[in-house]
């Protein structure tokens, strides 16, 4: 009898810690994913995702019960090449028809002056990897259309090899036609 007293008033008491944090969704029409990774050792290349859906729970006070749950769709991928966005989406890449979608889930959040550490389980091809991304969370404010806005703004770098992507041809003085760092930039525009 007393264990479930004891477990009624432990209920009780972390349900007002539960409903500090406030729910926003992710506006897809707002919000991109971006990539670059060294091409031919000498430069460069950068895209975007643009499919982007998914939610956030803030938490300012304890960040700790803060929570992202971020879905990419990868069919929209784009480099601006329509002949490399091809051969990314293929199977030596992202495999899009197999693995339509990237999904990050948070398991742990800090926040340390306006950094926040969001650290969980990235998946891409199948693969499920923790990585931490830096990030940033501006401000909310209302916007002209009658909503309460606020923005994002994450980065981390990731071994495309750890996801399985592997694909990759050896240059003759050295080197590798694609490099295995990935550096990837979230922006996501949340609307309460």
């Amino acid at each position: 009898m007393r264990i479930r007293l004891l477990a009624v008033l432990l209920i009780f008491w972390l349900i007002p810690v539960v409903a500090l944090a406030e729910a926003w969704k992710i506006d897809p029409d707002h919000s991109s994913a971006g990539f670059a990774v060294r091409h031919l050792m000498v430069t460069t290349v950068r895209g975007t995702i643009q499919g982007i859906k998914g939610k956030v729970d803030l938490d300012e006070k304890k960040p700790t019960a803060s929570m992202v749950d971020v879905t990419l769709d990868t069919a929209t991928l784009s480099t601006q090449n329509k002949k490399r966005d091809e051969h990314l989406k293929g199977p030596d890449f992202l495999d899009v028809k197999k693995y339509p979608t990237i999904r990050f889930v948070s398991t742990k959040i800090t926040k340390a002056g306006k950094d926040w550490k969001v650290t969980g389980d990235l998946t891409i091809r199948g693969v499920t990897k923790p990585v931490t991304l830096k990030a940033q969370v501006t401000e909310a404010v209302a916007s002209p259309f009658g909503t309460t806005v606020r923005g994002v703004e994450a980065t981390t770098t990731i071994k495309r090899s750890a996801f399985g992507m592997t694909w990759n041809k050896s240059l003759d003085k050295g080197g590798v036609l694609v490099g295995d760092d990935v550096e990837i930039q979230i922006n996501l525009e949340l609307q309460k």
